[in-house]
């Protein structure tokens, strides 16, 4: 499957060029915000979605279809992952994802299972296989997973949680049954990642999404080996697909996730850009940092939020706009298509 796309803006901004127009694509850019999503959501649940290839597909299209966007990102859930790992996975409304046999004690961790990603996930792979087609090369595509760290988070807690509080408490009490369990999930995810480019994702980026609950000391000791390891290994098995790294509230951890070997650092909406680039310099580039919560507020905010945003990363050498976190679902469509078009120059 070829690799050249008709819009390469998004692969030259990942490997520090200067491209024809700043990229932009939209963490969850498919998703509730959409009536076409909403319409389909109506009739098959969340899973139903991602495990149907068709669907998933669809999904992964949606935005494409509605504004000019230049990258796409999978229609998938980190949490599948666990699934084949021998975790109980369901979507319960008002309440998120809940596993159903948290890993409560060493006995639970010797029982996951390994996972090879092309039997176990296939549904995903052939989702990505499915979109490069119907993309026709016209933007890349994305693939992602969680990182060992947050899907510790779930594995252990069950369910969302604000702080993970009981999770923190458990890897304190257990560090060499925590460090078994980071073993069994960083090669679940790497041989994912893995899948997914052999599948056709032409970048991957890394979900940290609850790291951002641990101090920099314990982030090192108890995350940040784990996932250098996958990023290590991604770096020396598919060199040439840029790999991302994202982290919500993470903006302490940079010190150390700016030393992993990465294409591009994601940086939320609380980080100073100017003075991440300053200190962390243009080894990798950069994406982000909108606030998400203008696309809620105004016109002129997300006017005065793209120029602000475009003007703390100009010292950084290769540039993809993003927010700072997901789309939020109440967010208006024609918001995400003014932002896009400010950020095009339009």
């Amino acid at each position: 499957m070829s690799d050249l796309t008709l819009n390469p803006t998004f692969l030259q901004a990942c490997r520090g060029e200067k491209p024809a127009h700043t990229p932009v694509w939209l963490m969850r850019q498919a998703g509730r915000y959409m009536a076409e999503y909403r319409a389909l959501r109506a009739q098959h649940s969340i899973l139903e979605m991602i495990k149907d290839p068709e669907k998933a597909a669809e999904v992964t299209l949606q935005p494409v279809n509605a504004f000019p966007v230049d990258a796409a990102i999978i229609f998938a859930d980190i949490l599948t992952l666990l699934e084949p790992m021998g975790m109980n996975l369901e979507f319960i409304s008002g309440k998120g994802p809940v596993f159903h046999n948290p890993v409560r004690d060493p006995a639970d961790i010797r029982a996951l299972k390994p996972i090879n990603a092309r039997r176990d996930l296939d549904f995903t792979l052939d989702a990505i296989r499915l979109s490069r087609e119907r993309l026709e090369n016209r933007i890349p595509l994305l693939g992602f997973s969680g990182a060992p760290y947050t899907l510790a988070c779930y594995a252990i807690e069950g369910a969302g949680s604000k702080d993970f509080d009981n999770v923190r408490a458990w890897m304190f009490a257990h560090p060499r049954d925590w460090a078994d369990l980071m073993d069994r999930l960083t090669d679940a995810v790497t041989d994912y990642l893995l899948a997914q480019i052999e599948a056709g994702a032409q970048a991957v980026q890394l979900f940290d999404s609850w790291a951002g609950s641990l101090s920099l000391a314990d982030y090192r000791r108890f995350a940040a080996p784990w996932t250098r390891r996958i990023f290590d290994t991604l770096a020396r098995e598919a060199p040439g697909v840029p790999r991302i790294h994202f982290s919500a509230n993470g903006g302490h951890l940079l010190d150390e996730i700016a030393t992993f070997p990465l294409s591009v650092l994601s940086l939320d909406w609380r980080v100073d850009a100017a003075a991440a680039i300053a200190k962390y310099g243009n080894s990798a580039a950069y994406q982000g940092n909108l606030d998400p919560a203008r696309l809620l507020a105004s016109d002129e905010a997300v006017l005065e939020g793209v120029a602000a945003v475009k003007q703390a990363f100009s010292g950084a050498n290769g540039h993809i706009f993003n927010l700072g976190h997901g789309v939020i679902k109440t967010t208006p469509p024609e918001r995400v298509k003014l932002l896009i078009d400010c950020v095009h120059g339009l």
